[in-house]
């Protein structure tokens, strides 16, 4: 299996997925960290993949997505963003939208604390 195929099969058979440097319990970078914080905080189930593990996957997430950057937020196998999207997206509220349209289970009232500690 190539590297895309085993991208692909992640972001298809999984709800929420991230790939990042380090892992949800262990983030090795201060962006995947603020990423994972907020998945974690808000309550969100989510895949982590850790790139630094697999250079094919870290190379191949960049091409996947055509995002240069990572951590890389996938929602029901579409991508979302980096994390200045995904923090403007909690700030804003859409990523509460986007996971609601989705199906996938957040705390409310965890979303709702971030915003006000960060008006």
């Amino acid at each position: 299996m190539t590297a895309q195929d085993q991208i692909k099969e992640t972001v298809t058979s999984n709800d929420v997925v991230l790939f990042m440097k380090g892992t949800k319990s262990m983030p090795q970078c201060g962006f995947s960290s603020r990423v994972a914080g907020v998945l974690n905080f808000m309550g969100v189930e989510f895949n982590d993949v850790n790139v630094l593990a697999d250079e094919e996957i870290r190379q191949g997430i960049k091409d996947y997505s055509d995002w240069p950057t990572i951590p890389q937020l996938y929602v029901k196998g579409e991508f979302v963003g980096g994390c200045d999207i995904i923090t403007e997206m909690t700030l804003s509220g859409e990523l509460d939208t986007l996971f609601a349209e989705n199906g996938v289970t957040f705390d409310q009232a965890a979303a709702d604390k971030i915003r006000e500690a960060n008006a």
